[in-house]
């Protein structure tokens, strides 16, 4: 089954209903069993949302009646929220017809704590707008076990009794849940007490200070309550959905992926960024679905996709390859198989160095980077303060031992990855030091004492005091400094940015202010790099690595008139959570098996990230394993299409300002 991508209103291809500015990508035929909108990043995505769902709150307001609209809370409908608090506030958007019932609320969970998503709602959107405070409504969190059936069964009564819901928001899950459907949900569940999958606890344990402080178990509607609006509309954002939203658009309706029911509705829609669309097969494969341009970008790209969709060398693909999978086109422009394997081959072979600063006195025709000047300046930008070791440690090493001056950024203080326990033993440590050595310092003295004191009788829901946060600034802080002095670089080449966007004490951080940008700005021009790496991580667009590059890459397009730019290259690295598609990768630096050994080490240095850190995420693997995965599956890419076996590889694309 194929649908069309896109519902075109008018000859300037405007989506119905949706603002034409930053609209979607579009596609003539494609494999989703589900109309879907891809736009390039989340923020116009969730515009267009907000807008249809403003539309359908005026155009109830011209009939008369209340608009019921069912709410998502999590990372991906903030935006969306925001949106629409910005068009109460300029352009007279009223809720005052509005009714609305949200998914799903974590049990047991108090209504004001940090974590509830009664809390959520009305931070987010409830308290920002007119909306009558009887016309929202939460599951409830706080009543008792015997009275959650009956209360489920009230909760669908009062959407009922509203009318039905016109248009419900969703998320989706990694496993692909919707609301809290995990996976198994039959489509005939109703509202419910559920059990929640591990892997969605683990998502959702940054915000409880970690796994065992995370709820197991939530009031969700249910697939059937989902699936009786009138309109459905879900978003997702950053390359970790893509997985799981290709399998519920392009594969089978199954328990299995609770989003698939969606196929089942008349009136649903996909609105996704182009990270979470990636492994869409329009995205994936676009000649199988549309005529493409074939330029060198896609040639690569058609060339190491059937290389390894069949498993076969670059240089053993033949024309028959090439015409029974869809590439008939690309061989009538540009010849025969051999010639198009060989001028793939070769592009691949070159992205190849052990020399990430440029090889001095060498013929840079063909090489990644420029050999000139032999000696350059370098400045690493690290998200977290560990980014530098674990995403590009093999390289950071191998700048430094081929002589380069080496800077590193460490962007934010990372102090809400340290565990409380941490924290406390390095307080206890310092308050016990002074005492038995006599140390006076009353200012010192009572900052740990009082860290110390808090973190004794910290309960779960209480955000750090500035104090606690101060304590694990500074041991991460040491822990940096370490992997710079295992490196190999003086610790005056460390750089302790602090970036103020991420000191709320939260997971939730403020928004890109002027003094981040400024202060990646001021780095810059101190060092004045010839190289700049920075990490182009974008599995989650709302998360600090997000928020980190874009400060960069603002400072970048701000100073780029400066005579200093003008020979300056960006290199973008990814983190430990995904790598670069084989197609994009432009440079890619080999590693032995003692490199990565030694890269290991370095990671060892941060030992609060190690054996069980906070914020796991669903990947129970510590880091230094993530990264060697990745780093060994970039390797092995590279030998499956038929180029060297190297032991590990660590992977950079060029961002041209």
């Amino acid at each position: 089954m194929t649908t069309e991508s896109l519902v075109l209103n008018g000859s300037d291809g405007q989506v119905a209903g949706y603002p034409p500015a930053g609209g979607p990508i579009q596609s003539a035929i494609t494999y989703e069993k589900i109309p879907t909108h891809i736009y390039a990043d989340a923020k116009n995505a969730s515009r267009a949302v907000a807008h249809e769902i403003a539309e359908l709150i005026r155009s109830k307001q011209r009939e008369g009646k209340q608009a019921v609209l069912g709410l998502a809370t999590g990372s991906s409908p903030k935006t969306v929220y925001a949106e629409l608090v910005r068009m109460h506030r300029e352009e007279g958007l009223s809720f005052q017809n509005v009714v609305s019932f949200n998914l799903d609320e974590y049990y047991p969970m108090e209504p004001d704590s940090v974590q509830s998503y009664w809390r959520f709602m009305r931070e987010q959107l409830f308290d920002l707008v007119d909306i009558p405070t009887g016309n929202y409504h939460v599951p409830d969190g706080t009543v008792r076990t015997d009275e959650v059936a009956e209360f489920s069964k009230q909760y669908e009564a009062k959407i009922e009794a509203a009318g039905g819901l016109d248009f419900q928001l969703l998320g989706i899950g990694g496993n692909g849940h919707i609301g809290f459907n995990e996976p198994g949900s039959l489509i005939n569940s109703h509202t419910r007490l559920m059990m929640l999958d591990n892997s969605t606890r683990a998502a959702a344990s940054s915000d409880f200070g970690g796994l065992p402080k995370t709820p197991r178990k939530a009031i969700t509607m249910g697939v059937a309550s989902i699936l009786n609006a009138k309109r459905v509309v879900l978003m997702a954002w950053g390359e970790r959905k893509a997985p799981v939203i290709q399998e519920a658009l392009e594969g089978v309706v199954t328990e299995l992926n609770p989003a698939s029911y969606l196929q089942t509705h008349p009136n649903a829609l996909f609105v996704i960024d182009e990270a979470a669309a990636s492994q869409l097969t329009r995205m994936k494969a676009p000649w199988l679905v549309d005529s493409v341009v074939w330029d060198n970008s896609m040639k690569k790209k058609a060339v190491t996709y059937l290389s390894l969709a069949l498993n076969k060398p670059i240089l053993k693909l033949t024309d028959r390859d090439y015409n029974d999978n869809g590439m008939s086109d690309l061989l009538a422009l540009s010849g025969q198989a051999y010639d198009i394997n060989i001028d793939v081959f070769n592009q691949l072979q070159h992205t190849i160095t052990g020399w990430p600063g440029g090889k001095p006195n060498a013929d840079d025709t063909n090489r990644p980077e420029r050999a000139k000047p032999a000696h350059k300046r370098c400045l690493i930008f690290s998200p977290h303060p560990d980014d530098d070791i674990i995403s590009m440690g093999g390289t950071f090493q191998r700048l430094v031992d081929q002589g380069h001056d080496v800077h590193v950024g460490y962007q934010t203080s990372g102090n809400i990855a340290v565990a409380d326990d941490e924290a406390l033993r390095f307080a206890d440590f310092v308050v016990d030091f002074n005492s038995k050595f006599g140390i006076d310092s009353p200012e010192a003295s009572r900052i740990f004492e009082d860290a110390a004191e808090f973190l004794r009788d910290k309960k779960d829901s209480e955000v750090d005091t500035p104090e606690v946060r101060y304590i694990k600034g500074l041991i991460r802080m040491g822990e940096a400094k370490a992997t710079c002095r295992f490196v190999g670089i003086p610790i005056e080449n460390a750089h302790f940015m602090n970036m103020p966007f991420y000191e709320t004490g939260t997971v939730a951080k403020k928004p890109l202010g002027e003094a981040d940008v400024q202060i990646v700005m001021d780095l810059i021009e101190e060092i004045k790099p010839q190289q700049i790496y920075a990490a182009g991580d974008l599995a989650d667009p709302h998360g600090t690595h997000k928020v980190c590059l874009d400060a960069v890459m603002e400072a970048v397009r701000r100073l780029k008139d400066k005579d200093f730019m003008q020979d300056c290259w960006v290199w973008l690295y990814r983190g430990a959570w995904a790598e670069w598609d084989i197609h994009e990768i432009e440079m890619a630096v080999p590693m032995s098996p003692d490199q990565v050994m030694k890269k290991r080490l370095g990671i060892f240095k941060h030992q609060s990230q190690k054996d069980g850190v906070v914020y796991q995420g669903t990947d129970a693997r510590e880091f230094w394993q993530r990264a060697e995965e990745r780093n060994r599956g970039t390797a092995a890419l590279y030998n499956r299409l038929g180029l060297a076996e190297y032991e590990a590889m660590e992977a950079y694309v060029r961002w041209k300002y």
